[in-house]
């Protein structure tokens, strides 16, 4: 397989493979690892006649998109017409999308090749990719351990090389936490940089869809295709797109930020050891470390799990059997139809966050939690906007804990939610972060590093990564 599409594009150019052969050999691979249960759905028609169109499309000299025969991947809670999209959820496991989510628009017409929808937590929430109703995703290092969430399917795709890249959602660490657990670059974009139109909300103030790749290089193509202005989303940006593939940053003209406050103890030692590893040769190549505190840290986990589930309440209350997706036999009246098609439709984890959620926002509960919440949130986007003034990154862990074996967590789920303790203070804040894969513990099990910029500056977070990623 590919190691980035810079390579499999020339070949395609060259016209020494075609792009049939690059999608057969993909589907073929798919077909070959579907234990690890990455994909829900399988394009595979569709696909292959695609991939020949487009060689078509070469050989008659017409003019070819910037990505050309790239096989991706979607995660299942962005639409594409004509597909399911099911969010790996019973309540919507027949539903078919009636539109094509701007993102995915987008990339169609830039001549991408969508091999297929991937598997995920029910609607984004988890960090394992265990609470999907179709099943849990194994990661493609090793099948022992989960593959992280909520874009288990999309990170274990890119990292199984079952596709080149992927796209997938972020609303508290759901692209970067899984990239990390299958050795693979995921990248969340400021929020408002890409289009939420089409992709089942789940926290609207926190949702962005991010990407899956191989390489920064390939992750930053993607976003300059995906990013910009929509006017079907009103929360994205119109600042101009710029050309994130080609960033580059001097290391001696480099700022990092050290958070005082992300490396204690309850940090897993041989993630640390790495991480300040690959320090010490940024510094040796001339980057500053600058040691820095972000003091609301500590409140963002509490903070985030008020408001996302606030809003996963609120965004989820559409799904009741009246309209769309599943609805409960043997009803007796409306409420019964209510009650029994949620309670039979959705499962574990999104009921209880469903619960919490409608507990923060309740009558004598919303000053004292939700309220209060958003008055923290504000402030710890200003940690990190004032933070932003003394340095260009800030670098952190991905994840505080190496890829866990199945099963670990689930019992506990305040446990689970601490596996996101380092990936939820960007959606607050709405600031743009990546993870960049460096390496593996002695268990042989990969660990990520983040790096995180200010607002919009997802030019400067590619030229970072870029120099970690020449440090491999």
């Amino acid at each position: 397989m590919f190691s980035s599409y810079r390579a499999l594009r020339e070949k395609l150019l060259s016209t020494s493979i075609s792009v049939e052969s690059v999608v057969s050999a993909y589907l073929s691979r798919i077909e070959a690892k579907a234990h690890l249960n990455a994909y829900l759905a399988v394009f595979k028609e569709s696909a292959l006649s695609r991939a020949k169109a487009l060689d078509e499309k070469l050989a008659s000299g017409q003019p070819l998109g910037k990505l050309f025969g790239l096989p991706m991947a979607i995660k299942d809670n962005i639409a594409l017409k004509g597909e399911k999209l099911t969010c790996a959820s019973r309540i919507l496991e027949n539903f078919i999308s009636i539109y094509t989510a701007t993102a995915v628009e987008r990339l169609l017409a830039e001549d991408v090749v969508i091999l297929g929808k991937t598997n995920l937590d029910e609607f984004a929430m988890g960090s394992s990719n265990e609470n999907s109703a179709f099943g849990a995703v194994k990661n493609p290092i090793n099948e022992d351990y989960v593959p992280g969430g909520s874009s288990g399917g999309s990170a274990a795709a890119v990292g199984g090389d079952l596709a080149l890249v992927a796209l997938g959602s972020d609303t508290g660490g759901s692209v970067r936490q899984p990239a990390s657990f299958c050795n693979v670059v995921g990248l969340k974009p400021t929020y408002g940089r890409v289009s939420r139109y089409g992709l089942v909300a789940f926290g609207s103030s926190f949702d962005q869809i991010g990407v899956l790749a191989k390489t920064a290089e390939d992750a930053a193509l993607v976003l300059e295709v995906i990013a910009g202005e929509d006017a079907m989303d009103s929360t994205s940006s119109n600042k101009p797109v710029e050309a994130y593939a080609q960033a580059t940053v001097n290391p001696k003209d480099l700022r990092i930020g050290v958070p005082k406050e992300f490396f204690t103890d309850a940090l897993d030692p041989e993630i640390n050891t790495m991480i300040q590893g690959v320090l010490k040769k940024l510094e040796s190549q001339g980057a500053r470390l600058i040691e820095l505190s972000l003091p609301h840290s500590e409140y963002a986990l509490a903070t985030y799990y008020i408001l996302a589930t606030a809003e996963a309440s609120s965004n989820l209350a559409r799904y009741d059997g009246a309209r769309y997706g599943y609805r409960a036999k043997g009803i007796k009246d409306l409420n019964d139809m209510y009650v029994k098609s949620r309670s039979e439709g959705f499962g574990k984890e999104v009921k209880r966050r469903i619960m919490l959620g409608t507990y923060v926002l309740s009558a004598g509960y919303y000053d004292a939690y939700y309220r209060k919440a958003q008055k923290v949130r504000r402030l710890i986007r200003n940690d990190y906007l004032n933070a932003f003034q003394q340095v260009d990154v800030i670098v952190s862990p991905t994840s505080p804990v190496p890829p866990f074996k199945f099963g670990e967590k689930m019992t506990d789920p305040l446990t689970m939610y601490l596996a996101d303790i380092y990936t939820v203070p960007m959606n607050l804040a709405g600031v743009p972060a990546i993870s960049v894969p460096i390496g593996f513990n002695a268990q042989g099990l990969p660990i990520g590093l983040q790096l995180i910029g200010n607002l919009f500056a997802e030019s400067t977070l590619i030229g970072a990564s870029k120099l970690v990623e020449a440090l491999r």
